[in-house]
């Protein structure tokens, strides 16, 4: 039984805001060690982050999706999934863990399952949550477009903290004049090169979103391959058995083996609590970020004294 009548779920990708807090301040060296010497110039990001989206959306709800390790379902499928990506740096490594304590103490579900990329659970969750809850998901990825809906939103993080592209349904057919699920089809003409599947060789991201425009679908598209250019039939009959396996890398799986308690996620902050987290975790910025914030505008007294 739910207790608020109009409960909105903020869905945050972890891993996303974890990396983009890391590199931005990186490539200055400004790892912020802690007394133990452990950096945390990523979490500190993060949660700023994570604080800044929670004060200026006003969910209800709150919850992070994490990967759980580099080897997914898709790489069974595909060897070579992923395989281009690099080792986070040995600064971004004993980070993972710390931010997902930091993550609880500040109360907030930490939601993940070995063989899953966050993305999944994301999926997943709010394919389960939409009929109760308004979903809003945080991420960088531009991969979670696909599971926009009626009632599903994805904001992507741009440079900056509190900037945001907000993606509705209904922006997203006015930008890409196609439903939220067929970029995966886009997806697998193109390809990705960041997760490392090809998808067709030689049509590019504007040829597949044409295609994808004009046909519909993969089916559509083969069904009328002999309307379309010399050229891109032969590109796609060279390639078909990757474009079917470039399809099913780049769907999101939402029926990942998984369910949360929805009221465990319900938001709420205490400043008292808040400091003493930043305290026990030495979060120097964070802290100094929440003095900052309105949750503390509305304690004067309190923030006065700390």
């Amino acid at each position: 039984m739910f207790t608020i009548s109009n409960p909105h779920l903020l869905l945050i990708d972890g891993m996303a805001l974890l990396f983009r807090s890391f590199y931005a301040t990186a490539v200055r060296n400004n790892f912020m060690y802690n007394s133990k010497g452990v950096p945390t110039n990523a979490v500190q990001g993060y949660i700023k982050h994570l604080l800044t989206a929670v004060e200026k959306f006003d969910p209800t709800h709150v919850a992070v999706c994490w990967d759980m390790g580099s080897v997914t379902f898709r790489n069974e499928m595909f060897t070579d999934y992923k395989a281009n990506r690099q080792a986070p740096p040995i600064e971004m490594s004993p980070q993972f863990d710390l931010a997902k304590n930091v993550t609880e103490s500040f109360g907030i579900m930490n939601i993940g399952l070995a063989g899953y990329e966050a993305d999944d659970c994301i999926g997943t969750i709010s394919t389960q949550n939409k009929e109760h809850a308004v979903i809003t998901v945080l991420t960088g990825d531009r991969d979670l477009l696909q599971i926009i809906d009626d009632r599903i939103s994805v904001l992507i993080m741009q440079k900056g903290i509190g900037n945001y592209q907000h993606h509705t349904k209904s922006s997203f057919i006015e930008e890409f004049q196609l439903h939220p699920k067929q970029l995966i089809d886009v997806k697998a003409l193109m390809g990705d090169s960041s997760d490392g599947y090809p998808g067709v060789k030689g049509i590019g991201e504007k040829t597949a979103f044409k295609l994808i425009q004009d046909h519909k679908d993969i089916e559509g598209l083969l069904a009328n391959i002999q309307t379309l250019s010399p050229s891109v039939q032969k590109k796609l009959n060279n390639d078909l058995e990757m474009l079917h396996l470039s399809r099913q890398l780049a769907a999101i799986e939402c029926n990942v083996p998984i369910s949360i308690d929805f009221n465990n996620t319900a938001w709420s902050v205490s400043p008292s609590s808040s400091m003493e987290i930043c305290d026990e975790f030495e979060l120097k910025t964070v802290r100094n970020h929440l003095l900052k914030t309105k949750w503390f505008e509305e304690h004067d007294l309190f923030a006065s004294k700390v």
